[in-house]
């Protein structure tokens, strides 16, 4: 229903944002499975819900700080 209010310079705006939204998605997805080094796959975070992404990001930036505080490899 969205669509069919919009313009057509609109509805190729709405795609573009929805393509960027995407990218990042999957991105993060990457950056996450990388460092839960096969601990959960991409597939596994692709299936999470956007919170449940957003809250496992917030566990791998704080683990991040942690380390580089510490001194420990996170290699």
């Amino acid at each position: 229903m969205r669509l069919l209010s919009l313009h057509s310079e609109d509805i190729k705006s709405l795609i573009d944002t929805m393509e960027s939204e995407v990218k990042d998605i999957k991105s993060n997805a990457l950056k996450l499975s990388w460092y839960m080094r096969g601990a959960v796959t991409y597939t596994d975070i692709m299936n999470m819900s956007s919170s449940e992404r957003s809250s496992i990001s917030d566990i791998a930036k704080e683990n991040i700080e942690i380390s580089k505080k510490s001194g420990m490899a996170l290699m």
